[in-house]
């Protein structure tokens, strides 16, 4: 059970951890048109990228995906500009209506996974069984994500509903926020750059 307790805390540092606002930035990009009210629909949506990110994670582990890690951090960055790019186009707020962003959370989580792998496989050694410390990091990471997007949904409730700043305007700033520093860590992770 310490193994299940440390996987688990790694999970949670992992997409917490502000050095790595990577992770940070595209949870924030993919919640932020929606209020505290659709509180359902994010959490579908951030398991989608669990999920994606389980199954590359895993893949990678066992040597069934290999792609250079160059890329793979290139790539990174590339699904937080995709999804501020994806946020300009969100001029209706009908959440049962963005089906596409379930998707592309599910898809860029499959990038996202592979990102961590060399990581998570040094972690492990040489376990043959690595399911219960996929389990407890996957489990870590999906509570990290609530923690962020109540952070978002809570700082976007103040601006949207308190102050009353107009949903959409609110959206573009920051979704142009998170593309200028998502497009300063894809230039800057250009392969061979």
């Amino acid at each position: 059970m310490n193994d299940f307790a440390l996987f688990l805390g790694e999970g949670i540092r992992h997409i917490t951890d502000i050095k790595g606002y990577d992770h940070i930035l595209f949870i924030a990009a993919l919640c932020l048109p929606y209020l505290l009210r659709d509180w359902r629909s994010v959490l579908v949506l951030v398991t989608a990228f669990t999920i994606g990110h389980s199954l590359t994670l895993a893949l990678s582990i066992y040597n069934k995906i290999l792609v250079h890690s160059n890329w793979i951090e290139f790539l990174i960055p590339v699904t937080i500009l995709l999804t501020a790019v994806e946020n300009l186009f969100v001029k209706k707020f009908d959440t049962k209506r963005m089906y596409l962003r379930y998707a592309s959370a599910l898809i860029f989580g499959l990038i996202h996974g592979m990102g961590f792998s060399n990581y998570l496989r040094s972690m492990m050694g040489k376990n043959e069984s690595i399911i219960s410390e996929l389990l407890a990091f996957n489990i870590g990471l999906e509570l990290g994500q609530i923690c962020i997007v109540a952070v978002v949904m809570c700082i976007g409730f103040i601006f949207v509903q308190v102050c009353k700043a107009p949903r959409r305007e609110w959206l573009l700033f920051v979704s142009g926020g998170i593309f200028a520093a998502a497009l300063q860590m894809a230039i800057e992770r250009f392969p061979g750059m």
